[in-house]
């Protein structure tokens, strides 16, 4: 199966890189649509799960580098979607589920899916931090940018279980060009990154700052792990 969807990717001659951009593009709405849809379709069940998926395709791509990254994202994809396949209508937008769960008095357990949310969404954010000092920095080494884009990120939320294990993943980050060209693939032009990586950023950074602000109203956007 997995031959199978990598022969598709070349025939196609897309990168994970190009293919996660159009895909959450097909997710965005149009420019004559109604203001109200477009902030509905921000903070969709589906949106976030489908960023997320594609956040995994592309850390695949780059092998066991950032492991530990990769469990949190597909433990907390899966508990999202479990919930959103028993009803996908009652729990279509991620206010919903956070809104249910804080009425509850569950939000804040481990097992929720409001910390599947927030952890999914802060995830999210490291990459987009990294994507984004990639772009800026060419002179600075990898090592340095993951470094940077954790501490500004994800570190603030860890506990020093979590923070070891990053420390872990920091001493096996290949060097930048050979990351990037695992990102491109060998079916596009690593000078295509650039391009490729704003328009990405640009499409997912309204569903992060979508999820922050139904995380603020309810007092959610500091919880942390161990």
């Amino acid at each position: 199966m997995e031959k199978e969807i990598e022969r598709e990717k070349m025939e196609r001659g897309k990168s994970e890189l190009r293919v996660a951009m159009e895909e959450l593009c097909l997710l965005s709405p149009g420019d004559g649509e109604e203001q109200e849809q477009e902030q509905q379709l921000r903070s969709s069940t589906m949106d976030l799960l489908c960023v997320s998926k594609q956040l995994l395709h592309v850390l695949d791509e780059i092998g066991p580098t950032l492991l530990v990254l990769r469990q949190d994202i597909q433990q907390n994809v899966q508990r999202l979607q479990d919930l959103h396949a028993r009803d996908s209508s009652k729990y279509a937008t991620l206010t919903a589920i956070v809104i249910e769960e804080v009425e509850e008095g569950i939000s804040k357990k481990t097992n929720s899916c409001t910390r599947a949310i927030i952890w999914l969404a802060r995830s999210i954010n490291f990459s987009v931090h990294l994507l984004e000092r990639l772009m800026k920095n060419p002179e600075t080494s990898l090592k340095e940018m993951v470094e940077e884009a954790y501490k500004s990120t994800l570190k603030p939320f860890h506990g020093w279980i979590s923070s070891a294990a990053y420390r872990v993943a920091l001493g096996l980050i290949p060097e930048r060009e050979i990351f990037i060209q695992l990102l491109m693939g060998s079916c596009q032009d690593p000078e295509d990154f650039g391009g490729d990586a704003m328009i990405l950023v640009s499409i997912v950074q309204p569903l992060l700052e979508e999820i922050n602000a139904i995380l603020v109203k309810h007092q959610l956007d500091r919880l942390k792990c161990t």
